[in-house]
């Protein structure tokens, strides 16, 4: 059995901690066995592992989160990439391909797929293993997990089984009804012991390759890469799922959750406060997540989230935080973004009338890590360390530099850092607008750094 997770969507519903560069599996926001804080990702990749799958286990991703994923969770997950966003349908079939024609799996190898930020018990994965011998022992195409509801909820898609159980207790589906009213989802219920959708399913790889041979699209991965931007913007639930015959679900009564908005994340936060600031004894209820160095109060305001980042500040009723998605429309790029080496953020961004621009960042650099051996083509930077120690060269000059010195980068000038002990930098960088970001990368270690490109 292949497990592989799927991570994409924009971040709109968690804004402004989310944003186009940072989805909500990657916010730091729940707590493990050890108080520590981790994201979506974290916290379900340890659950893979602990259950004996993280050996046969992918994530489905962007480029844009490349780096991401390999500092949250390592460089030795295998990604499967995504040339643009383009909804779950592309997404699996790319799957599909990838493991048929580079990883030769076989066709009757059993394919499980499950978004990678469900709340849940790790014995949900548990549950996701019984789906290959469900799926083996039934004539189905499809097998899903349905989650028995514990209310009426209209947030959630939901899976109409047949009356009948099979011997491995799963059932047949008879239909599927998208988001109902919570009078109709209580209908579904009571009258046909409906369950949750929750977006998890496996087939047998031999059946999604019969698919794309179907529709036309290519069975291996490059030439499904290249065509990639010709496939359709849709989901594999409307897709394939809905279209399907001979669909079975397993039911599922364990604890299962989707934190995709603000009210249900904060019921699973360890910790009201996370960040710089106070909430009052009589702020009942009230959860405050301050991403920025200045300190927030809130004083008598209860049933409320405050999320404050550099992209902006949200107050609002836990119960209107599921609109945010539908009512910030701010022109602005991600002034926030999470990298391999660390983090960067935009303090200042200035626009002239001549195709100016001069940017203002802070970066931090975790100790150990560096930023790749590179050259931006139309802009200059003016780099001043704040804090820690590191290792600097430019155009193969080496230097050692520490909190208050101040380096120039003119343009089309090869250059480097390392990180000895955690470094702090305030980058000032101007150029010509949109052309300045073109950047010429030689090397991403500091052994090639060091191999290749210094005067010592």
């Amino acid at each position: 059995m292949k497990l592989v997770l799927l991570s994409g969507g924009s971040g709109k519903r968690l804004w402004p901690l989310s944003n186009d560069a940072r989805s909500k599996q990657f916010l730091k926001v729940l707590e493990d066995e050890q108080h520590q804080l981790v994201s979506m990702v974290q916290r379900v990749w340890g659950q893979i592992a602990e259950r004996g799958l993280a050996d046969c286990s992918y994530i489905a991703t962007g480029k844009s989160q490349i780096e991401m994923m390999h500092n949250q969770i390592g460089r030795h997950v295998p990604l499967i990439i995504e040339p643009e966003r383009r909804d779950t349908f592309a997404a699996i079939a790319l799957t599909a391909a990838y493991l048929y024609s580079e990883q030769e799996t076989s066709l009757d190898e059993v394919i499980a797929i499950l978004p990678v930020d469900p709340y849940v018990e790790s014995r949900f994965f548990d549950e996701v293993k019984q789906l290959e011998t469900v799926l083996r022992d039934s004539d189905a195409n499809l097998a899903l997990i349905g989650v028995r509801p514990t209310y009426p909820s209209s947030k959630y898609g939901y899976i109409v089984p047949s009356v009948h159980s099979g011997e491995s207790g799963y059932r047949k589906v008879n239909r599927f009804e998208e988001k109902p009213s919570e009078e109709r989802a209580a209908q579904l219920i009571e009258q046909h012991d409906a369950l949750w959708n929750c977006g998890v399913f496996a087939f047998k790889l031999g059946f999604l390759i019969g698919l794309l041979e179907e529709k036309g699209l290519p069975r291996h991965y490059k030439e499904l890469v290249r065509s990639y931007h010709t496939l359709p913007k849709v989901s594999f639930d409307y897709e394939v799922v809905e279209r399907t015959e001979q669909i079975i679900v397993r039911p599922y009564e364990g604890y299962w959750k989707d934190l995709g908005t603000w009210n249900t994340l904060t019921e699973e936060m360890g910790n009201h406060l996370i960040g710089k600031g106070m909430i009052s004894e009589d702020s009942i209820n009230t959860n405050l997540i301050n991403e920025i160095d200045i300190p927030v109060s809130i004083l008598g305001l209860s049933n409320v989230v405050v999320a404050v980042s550099p992209d902006g500040i949200l107050v609002a009723d836990k119960s209107a935080s599921p609109r945010v998605k539908d009512f910030i429309n701010y022109n602005q790029g991600p002034m926030f973004e999470e990298r391999s080496w660390g983090w960067a953020r935009i303090l200042d961004d200035q626009r002239y009338d001549d195709g100016r621009a001069v940017v203002t960042k802070r970066v931090g650099i975790l100790e150990g890590r560096n930023i790749s051996y590179q050259l931006h083509i139309n802009r200059e930077e003016v780099w001043t360390i704040v804090k820690g120690e590191g290792e600097f060269i430019q155009n193969g000059n080496y230097m050692r530099v520490k909190a208050g010195n101040v380096l120039h980068i003119p343009m089309k000038t090869l250059h480097s850092i390392r990180a000895v002990s955690e470094l702090e930098i305030i980058i000032v960088q101007s150029g010509n607008g949109e052309e300045d970001s073109r950047i010429v990368e030689l090397y991403n270690t500091w052994e090639e750094v060091e191999e290749h490109c210094t005067n010592m």
